[in-house]
């Protein structure tokens, strides 16, 4: 694995970052959890690997895995992907494809002591990582090392998430929102996922408690020991779950959905 500089990467990180409105809450908000992510990242490739490059790698994934959410504001004006771009793929696009990347390589990466085929790879795992942090399941067919990579940076991606959904109101996180008027607890359509254990697509979503279930089922999916002692050690998935029932429905669910999750919380 070729060993990143971390102190030119995160130069690199801030210089980027200083050219989009840092008093805008939506910009600091991405800042932060950024720098959350990539300690989360690194906390559990700790856990995983000895070899510091290694690590540092995983860090490295959580700095740039949502590089795209900044230019998605200045364009969009919104973090909501279906009313804009996917972030992970605008990013992934922006780093490997406009070739932002290289301002956040170490100034030795195109040595000769690196091979292309290493170089190859190192650039191949962290734009599969990047493009695959934000959807419902990895890629299916990928070798072991980049697998694991994948699942790292969703893991560190998702457990920092938690922390935002209870940090941020609701209102904040869901411009233009609209429920069901009516409707009591959740559908079948989303209790199948929780019994499932499995995270709700976006767009099965229809109301705010539909909204918090999907969120919280992301506990399901985590990966590592680790993130799940993270998790639970930071208590924000817990707090997300002290919702105050509308209904007997709503409260009935919501007491099977921490039960389920118990791991987690």
């Amino acid at each position: 694995m070729i060993r990143i500089d971390r102190a030119k990467a995160k130069k690199a990180f801030d210089a980027y970052t200083s050219a989009y409105d840092v008093s805008d809450i939506k910009i600091r908000l991405k800042v932060d959890h950024t720098y959350r992510v990539a300690d989360i990242a690194e906390q559990i490739a700790s856990s995983l690997y000895e070899e510091d490059a290694i690590i540092d790698f995983a860090w490295f994934l959580g700095l740039l895995h949502d590089v795209g959410r900044f230019e998605q504001v200045r364009r969009y004006q919104t973090f909501n992907d279906e009313a804009s771009v996917d972030h992970a793929e605008f990013g992934a696009d922006l780093l490997f494809q406009e070739n932002l990347i290289q301002r956040f390589l170490p100034e030795d990466f195109y040595q000769k002591s690196n091979t292309q085929e290493e170089k190859s790879r190192f650039l191949t795992m962290a734009e599969v990582a990047i493009r695959a942090h934000n959807k419902l399941k990895v890629p299916q067919n990928l070798d072991e090392e980049t697998s694991c990579f994948c699942n790292i940076l969703r893991d560190a991606d998702k457990a920092d998430i938690f922390r935002v959904l209870t940090e941020v109101p609701f209102e904040e996180r869901t411009t233009g929102f609209h429920g069901i008027p009516g409707q009591i607890g959740a559908r079948d359509e989303v209790m199948k996922y929780v019994y499932a254990h499995a995270c709700v697509p976006r767009m099965t979503i229809r109301t705010e408690f539909e909204t918090l279930i999907s969120h919280a089922c992301m506990g399901f999916e985590l990966v590592f020991d680790k993130t799940k002692e993270i998790v639970k050690t930071q208590g924000f998935l817990k707090q997300y779950l002290e919702w105050t029932p509308k209904n007997d429905k709503e409260k009935e669910q919501l007491e099977f959905l921490k039960q389920e999750l118990k791991d987690c919380v």
